[in-house]
């Protein structure tokens, strides 16, 4: 079984800096939950190894996922992919102007490979993306203060 999640949010920061956030697979990983630690594998920044922790019966380990950005089309478009023997999980995010600030599209999807993986990203992967906007959010007032100062 595979769920998805699409949802676009909208930021008061001109695109470029949204694409900065976003494009950094360190951001991204930051904000996920489940993820436990990361480390960003490659110079060019498009290789990140998660350890997740997932809240599901008969898992009682971290698990590590690979990903890598599949597509990185500055400023506007980012894709990544993770693979694990747990699940697999890809994440689409495009970035547009809107009215002075910028618009944020995001789509994840999750393929579970053990009983309860997709339990429990149907009732999680919202909030995950929640997270992202979120940290997206606390990023930016942190810029703004500091450019502030």
């Amino acid at each position: 079984m595979t769920v998805r999640v699409e949802r676009t949010d909208e930021f008061d920061v001109e695109p470029a800096q949204l694409w900065a956030f976003i494009a950094d697979p360190a951001n991204r990983a930051r904000a996920i939950s489940v993820v436990e630690s990361f480390s960003v594998d490659s110079a060019d920044g498009r290789r990140c190894t998660w350890e997740v922790a997932l809240p599901i019966p008969f898992l009682d380990r971290t698990t590590t996922v690979e990903t890598y950005d599949r597509v990185r089309d500055p400023p506007t478009n980012v894709e990544f992919v993770g693979q694990s023997s747990v699940l697999d999980v890809t994440g689409r995010h495009e970035i547009g102007d809107r009215n002075g600030g910028s618009q944020l599209r995001s789509e994840f999807v999750v393929e579970g490979r053990l009983p309860g993986v997709e339990r429990y990203f149907t009732r999680k992967l919202d909030d995950e993306l929640e997270n992202l906007r979120q940290a997206a959010d606390r990023a930016f007032e942190r810029e703004s203060t500091e450019g502030s100062a």
